[in-house]
């Protein structure tokens, strides 16, 4: 087995995973939210946020608890759908063409077709808005989305959206055709899926489906219902303009939009229990970085956009019931790209030769969380340098890669966590509260060497960073075209 300690590939004997597991072919629902950290779930000690139907999901999982994504979104979901870092897709940014996965990848969704699985993605993309980097072209039967890294952006370059989308019946590109749904956004999306993961069952298809969630992103909005329980309970702040004595409680509405998700798990799961697909479906929870809004964070150090544990710790609940263990947790240093191989091995499917992963099968923790892992180190980078040639705020700072080499990167095993010049000893101090550096020097060095080897590999592939973005806008293109030529249909809202 191929495994990786510092991002160079070296050989290690892993434990096998069990017959029963390895090659099962269970459906497989992936479900993934937007900006929702570690500590914004009830059952992680949150102090007021309700969640019963993910604590239920928790209850039922093999749980990762040391289980690390990229600081900020898209990085996150083109390591997930390419099991490599990042940076080495390309994707160094959400925005300004760095967001956009490089056209040499292998999908997940590509892989697992090989093993006869049909795919579908719901939501939230953000790894390119021209035609080539669409889902429908990166191995994906249906596709049910929206432009850019939000409903409603809009950037230099191609990120798009249509004109005047919002969170409430946003207008969402379905497969090549546009339509104007009826509803709130997460509730669409939540829909959608379930009439396609019904439709599969109906027709006896293995099925991988992508529910990648907008929310709880801001903008903050949702229904009041759903706002009102955590009215006076976040931190409140400033409006956009700063005035003194208007001030608006974000968390509030961002626990709002995180109490619809959980209401959403909550009809998924059912419906998984009446169309009897429950036994036969690998549930996965997980988020995409650290919380945004949130304002507990189990005692971490920092939140979305930092190099400090608090960006990229997140849940990862895994739930197939009669092969993965309920109520369990395991606690070993796991990362995103390690999804990509472990999905294979669980499908049957054959990766391609020649698709050089950075990710770790996690069938023989699954099977046994005492299982041997070698301790490996992995690197997190928050990226987001501006862009040479862009205009007004694009423009300001560094813009070469070379000079935001050591701006907010980090490295991590087992147990020391090295975030620029500061090193923390995770095992007694998972807050980060006490810099130890200098008692260390010899980790310290080999850790900064594990990071230089590591920007050596990936600064190569940084494919966008000198992308035009004097280009065309495909996805408000293909919209406008429509709107024009033969309107936009109304969504037809699924009977479940």
């Amino acid at each position: 087995m191929i495994l990786v300690a510092g991002l160079t590939v070296i050989s290690v004997e892993a434990k096998p995973a069990k017959e029963g597991l390895q090659g099962s072919k269970p459906n497989i629902i992936l479900v993934m939210t937007d900006d929702q950290g570690y500590g914004d779930l009830a059952c992680h000690g949150h102090p007021y946020l309700k969640t019963p139907n993910l604590d239920k999901l928790h209850s039922q999982s093999t749980r990762f608890t040391d289980f690390h994504a990229s600081p900020t979104c898209a990085p996150t979901r083109a390591a997930l759908m390419s099991g490599r870092a990042p940076f080495k897709n390309g994707v160094t940014h959400t925005i300004l063409e760095r967001e956009r996965m490089t056209l040499k990848a292998t999908t997940i969704a590509q892989v697992l077709k090989t093993a006869g699985y049909t795919t579908g993605i719901f939501g939230k993309w953000h790894l390119g808005d021209a035609d080539p980097y669409q889902p429908d072209n990166r191995g994906f039967d249906e596709s049910f989305i929206h432009g850019a890294g939000g409903i409603g952006q809009n950037y230099p370059g191609t990120e798009s959206n249509p004109p005047g989308n919002g969170y409430f019946d946003p207008a969402i590109k379905h497969n090549s055709t546009f339509v104007k749904t009826k509803g709130y956004s997460t509730d669409v999306f939540f829909k959608q899926s379930l009439a396609w993961i019904k439709q599969c069952r109906d027709q006896k298809k293995p099925f991988f489906a992508y529910l990648s969630t907008n929310a709880p992103h801001g903008p903050y909005i949702v229904a009041d219902k759903y706002k009102a329980p955590y009215l006076g309970k976040g931190q409140a702040s400033k409006d956009k303009k700063g005035k003194k004595g208007k001030r608006r409680d974000n968390s509030a509405a961002f626990y709002g939009m995180i109490a619809n998700i959980d209401e959403n798990m909550g009809v998924l799961m059912q419906k998984l229990d009446e169309w009897g697909l429950a036994d036969n479906t690998l549930l996965i929870f997980m988020t995409d970085n650290g919380s945004a809004a949130g304002n507990y964070n189990c005692g971490m150090k920092g939140k979305k956009g930092s190099a400090n544990e608090g960006g990229s710790r997140v849940p990862l609940f895994m739930r197939l019931p009669g092969a993965i263990k309920p109520n369990t947790n395991i606690t070993r240093l796991t990362r995103h790209y390690d999804l990509f191989p472990t999905l294979a091995s669980i499908a049957g499917a054959t990766i391609p030769e020649g698709v050089k992963l950075d990710g770790r099968d996690l069938l023989p923790l699954i099977n046994d969380p005492q299982a041997p892992w070698p301790d490996r180190s992995t690197v997190f980078h928050k990226g987001r340098w501006n862009k040479k040639g862009a205009a007004g705020r694009w423009g300001q700072g560094n813009t070469d890669p070379d000079q935001a080499k050591y701006n907010g990167f980090a490295v991590r095993n087992e147990s020391w966590r090295l975030v620029g010049d500061a090193l923390y000893n995770i095992d007694k101090d998972p807050g980060e509260t006490t810099d130890v550096a200098r008692q260390h020097p010899e980790i310290v060095a080999t850790m900064r060497k594990t990071f230089d080897t590591w920007w050596a590999d990936v600064r190569p592939l940084m494919v966008n960073e000198n992308a035009t973005l004097d280009t065309d806008k495909p996805f408000l293109d293909q919209y406008l075209k429509q709107e024009k030529s033969r309107g936009i249909p109304k969504w037809i809202e699924p009977k479940l």
